[in-house]
């Protein structure tokens, strides 16, 4: 197999010479190859591959000048070495160590200036390490948090800006909190809310000014609080709430004496 680009600069945009490389006899005996698998080169690809071919050599390039260098190294590299990573200015380099060490040193990318490491971060902690990022700026980070922390105290998430957000918070948090989100202001989030209450607590939605929120309380409203459903503005809601009421009727009839 061959790249499809057919040069060999390096990162500082010289040509490559096998002659004079620290690898030159590396590269005698096959474990090296030009424009193929070569650490000297700027493609990451071929960088890749020579670290795939000689893991052993990775602690050598962690303090390497290029960033790709060093962020591929950081997978081969023994992870005594890598540490000093986690302050690397470069966001791939550092999230590339975070990821082989133990999650008590990676604690402080919490706070990463970079949202791909919080991010990715946020995927990787335990659940009950992520409170700290229950408030970060960036709202992917929030929504990654909502889905993984422990329910329980996603109440400080219940009025996060951005719905998406809130929307995961409807779906997660204890049922006996469901009540404080019913006037949120998104009806996507609302609407989450409603197909989770108990039916004898969606009375206080049956008002809701999004017609889709009517539409799930009157599928699941106890049936002695459908009449102002059935003659709701909206006729999917009518007929939602007539037809569960004319079943009530029907079912009535055919009782035996």
């Amino acid at each position: 197999m061959s790249d499809d680009i057919d040069e060999a600069i390096d990162w500082q945009g010289h040509e490559i010479s096998c002659s004079g490389c620290a690898h030159e006899q590396l590269s005698a005996a096959g474990g090296c190859k030009l424009r193929h698998a070569c650490v000297q080169d700027r493609y990451a690809r071929r960088i890749d591959r020579f670290f795939n071919w000689n893991p052993a050599l990775a602690n050598d390039y962690v303090r390497h000048p290029h960033f790709e260098v060093r962020a591929i190294a950081a997978k081969h590299a023994s992870p005594f070495y890598l540490p000093p990573l986690l302050d690397d200015p470069e966001e791939t380099v550092r999230w590339n160590a975070a990821r082989r060490l133990p999650k008590r040193l990676v604690l402080r990318l919490r706070h990463d200036p970079h949202r791909e490491v919080r991010i990715r971060i946020a995927t990787v902690l335990d659940p009950e390490d992520l409170m700290p990022m229950m408030m970060d700026d960036d709202y992917y980070v929030r929504l990654v948090v909502a889905r993984r922390i422990v329910p329980s105290v996603l109440g400080r998430m219940m009025g996060d800006p951005e719905a998406e957000v809130r929307r995961v918070v409807a779906r997660r948090i204890p049922s006996d909190w469901l009540l404080g989100m019913i006037s949120d202001p998104d009806a996507r989030v609302r609407l989450e809310i409603a197909e989770r209450l108990a039916p004898d607590l969606l009375t206080a939605m049956r008002r809701d000014a999004d017609w889709r929120v009517r539409h799930e309380v009157a599928s699941r409203i106890p049936l002695g609080e459908l009449a102002e459903l059935a003659r709701d503005e909206d006729p999917l809601v009518q007929e939602m709430a007539r037809g569960r009421l004319e079943n009530r009727s029907g079912a009535a009839m055919e009782k035996p004496a």
